[in-house]
């Protein structure tokens, strides 16, 4: 059985249990990191003291992105995993563009979600979502062209950006309408794995 060490508020985290259930794969997840803490078994599988981590059979893995390929590729088939490398290269793509997006929306996330009001930074959380907000209208115009980051069908391409558009949208704050990312956003609430992982409250 797949393991997954991860509190289940991280993002990182939600990208690999939602993907643990839209393969089917059955798997315990224990609480990791921020209030649970982490201790000296678990730093010996992850040396970088981050989460996720998982144990799958002899494999012990951390980076979420590369569990999400390796996920995909042990245990995904051709639909999660397509034999031909352009397909696979133009969803993997928006893997690594999810890190760059990240970095923009974390000062508002900080400031709105683990600030006190009097911790906040007015001005850092206002740039952080007008950045955050830019990079949105990149992934709208993407997905003016194609009903999926990962192509013509959901695929591993939409997981990482997945989990963020569910913080994007639930920060709030002043944006211009990106009516391909919000379909799209509408699209995966509709899946009882995002549902049921990825639109929990924010902390």
């Amino acid at each position: 059985m797949l393991t997954i060490w991860g509190r289940r508020n991280s993002h990182n985290v939600k990208k690999v249990v939602w993907l643990a259930e839209e393969l089917g794969l059955p798997y315990r997840r224990h609480d990791v990191g921020g209030a649970f803490g982490m201790d000296a078994a678990y730093r010996a599988k992850n040396p970088n003291a981050l989460i996720p981590t998982i144990e799958d059979g002899d494999v012990i893995l951390w980076e979420s992105n590369a569990i999400l390929r390796y996920l995909a590729a042990r245990h995904g088939g051709e639909a999660w995993w397509p034999a031909d490398p352009v397909r696979r290269a133009l969803a993997d793509r928006w893997m690594d563009w999810q890190f760059g997006y990240a970095e923009a929306q974390r000062p508002a996330f900080v400031g709105l979600v683990r600030q006190t009001p009097e911790q906040r930074d007015a001005t850092a959380i206002d740039q952080a979502i007008a950045a955050a907000g830019r990079m949105m209208a990149v992934l709208d115009g993407a997905l003016g062209k194609t009903p999926w980051l990962s192509g013509a069908a959901f695929g591993l391409g939409d997981l990482p950006m997945g989990v963020y558009a569910h913080t994007f949208f639930t920060l709030g704050g002043e944006r211009e309408p990106l009516p391909h990312v919000a379909d799209w956003y509408a699209r995966l609430q509709a899946r009882p794995g995002y549902a049921a992982n990825v639109m929990i409250p924010l902390t």
